[in-house]
């Protein structure tokens, strides 16, 4: 799942191109900066489909269309202009705030894993009984574009950090590029795996056999494909989050855990001959993961327990 999305979003090197032609560069730094937020994306398209739960099936499609709608106008109304607004006035602020972001990824990451080993769940429940449907539709539509809001801001300020350099027409370009592909990438997505099992039940119902072992095939894959997805979000939340809170402390003058981390990813490098590459990344990855976890379940325990703040995993 993670290299298809990071292959999906390397084509943002051709939108661009077409979109900025008289900028050699434009193309190659929106792919690198939408690879760098593929773990957010993840996260992204492993939790919206939560959002249409408890509706009829022909009310799903029009409520993530309201949903990529509010996540657009998120990217390009208020995020875009604020982030060039910061690159343009105060660059040194990129790397704290890509840090705090990083953090919240981490506690993301940390309290999924945390409500899976039984701890407390401290998201929204839906124990409730519907008495408004369509309030009930307006309150999760509202409530997800809020959630959007917050990755959107992650996955903004980390192709931010990735094009700071770039000048600012490119820059507004590339981030734009990048919320866009992602937008419709993730929406597109969710879309798919919400009518999965509409497209199972209508096949299971046809004459013939093999359109019925298909539908009951994707009916039995609907469960486990979220399944799936849940468990490579958290993953993804907590390797990416370590790994900018390692980056940014190194970049802040703090080499000692980056250090340690890097000096772990070399030695695997070295140990394991032709596969040195994949697992020396891999390791990287473990290390950037384990130091999300630990720090995602401080803040969670901080706010949690110290402070009392009941404040659910984004979601």
């Amino acid at each position: 799942m993670p290299s298809g999305l990071v292959a999906l979003l390397d084509d943002v090197s051709l939108i661009a191109r077409a979109a900025a032609a008289s900028v050699d560069d434009v193309g190659v730094a929106a792919a690198r900066a939408g690879s760098k937020a593929a773990g957010v994306v993840i996260d992204d398209a492993a939790v919206t489909p939560s959002y249409v739960t408890n509706f009829t099936p022909d009310r799903e499609l029009p409520i993530i269309w309201a949903i990529a709608k509010g996540s657009i106008k998120n990217k390009l109304l208020l995020l875009l202009p604020g982030a060039l607004l910061l690159s343009a006035f105060l660059p040194w602020a990129i790397t704290p705030l890509l840090m705090i972001g990083g953090l919240f990824l981490c506690y993301e990451g940390a309290e999924k894993v945390i409500e899976k080993l039984g701890g407390e769940h401290h998201g929204e429940t839906l124990a409730d009984p519907i008495e408004d449907v369509a309030e009930f539709e307006r309150q999760r539509i509202s409530g997800a574009i809020r959630t959007d809001l917050i990755l959107s801001a992650e996955i903004m300020a980390i192709a931010l950090a990735e094009v700071a350099n770039e000048p600012l027409l490119s820059r507004g370009i590339i981030l734009a590029l990048v919320g866009l592909v992602i937008t419709v990438l993730v929406y597109g997505a969710v879309a798919m795996i919400v009518k999965m099992d509409d497209v199972g039940l209508h096949l299971s119902e046809r004459r013939d056999r093999g359109s019925q072992a298909t539908g009951r095939l994707l009916l039995l894959a609907m469960p486990r494909l979220l399944t799936v997805l849940s468990v490579v979000g958290t993953v993804a939340m907590l390797w990416v989050g370590g790994g900018i809170i390692l980056h940014g402390t190194e970049e802040l003058g703090l080499h000692g855990p980056a250090a340690v981390a890097h000096g772990i990813e070399h030695a695997v490098h070295e140990a394991t001959g032709p596969l040195g590459g994949v697992l020396g990344w891999l390791s990287y990855a473990a290390v950037s993961a384990i130091v999300g976890l630990v720090l995602g379940a401080i803040v969670a325990f901080v706010l949690h327990k110290v402070l009392k703040i009941e404040v659910g995993a984004g979601h």
